[in-house]
């Protein structure tokens, strides 16, 4: 059986290549915008619940893993920047501070379905104007949650992390691989 991944991000995929997780890739395309008043871990977990199940609506047969990742400071999601105003505004509210990255996670097959998520606690060191302009301008947190890719650039100012790494670059393998090996055991399915 084939793990579907519904998910059209390349750092997820070469999460799960590295980690030798076979899988092929197919984009949910469902709308990413949070409820009103909806908890950030809640919002993450929906959505990959609703990613997962639009594909799993066009492979009911299949595994299909779906995730989402956000980030959080002051309570305030932190998602994909508009333009590069909106990543410069982001790496502001971070700079110097700690701050969560929330991974919701769904996995589904017929009869199956469970969602979790795995939360990362991540310190910046303070950023000057001329370091995050230098940043926006090489394009790195254009499509990234937060505005920041933790295995780019972006690295020299993780003063540390608390959590799973791999969560932070978008998908928390060591979580996702208990949950395909829960899913063999409950169903026989992989």
């Amino acid at each position: 059986m084939t793990l579907i991944l519904a998910s059209a991000s390349p750092r997820r995929s070469e999460l799960l290549r590295n980690a030798c997780i076979s899988f092929v890739a197919e984009p949910a395309h469902v709308p990413e915008e949070p409820l009103p008043d909806e908890l950030p871990l809640v919002y993450a977990q929906r959505l990959a619940r609703d990613k997962a199940r639009a594909v799993f609506a066009r492979h009911p047969d299949g595994v299909v893993f779906g995730a989402d990742t956000t980030v959080v400071v002051d309570g305030h999601l932190l998602e994909k920047p508009r333009d590069a105003e909106d990543a410069a505004r982001m790496l502001r509210l971070l700079s110097g501070r700690s701050h969560e990255v929330i991974t919701g996670v769904c996995l589904m097959s017929a009869g199956f379905e469970q969602t979790e998520a795995e939360i990362t606690e991540v310190r910046f060191s303070p950023l000057t104007d001329a370091e995050i302009a230098a940043y926006v301008a090489t394009g790195e947190p254009m499509d990234k949650a937060g505005a920041y890719a933790i295995q780019g650039v972006a690295s020299r100012w993780v003063e540390r992390i608390e959590g799973c790494y791999f969560n932070v670059v978008g998908l928390p393998v060591p979580r996702v691989y208990r949950m395909l090996r829960r899913l063999e055991v409950e169903t026989g399915r992989v």
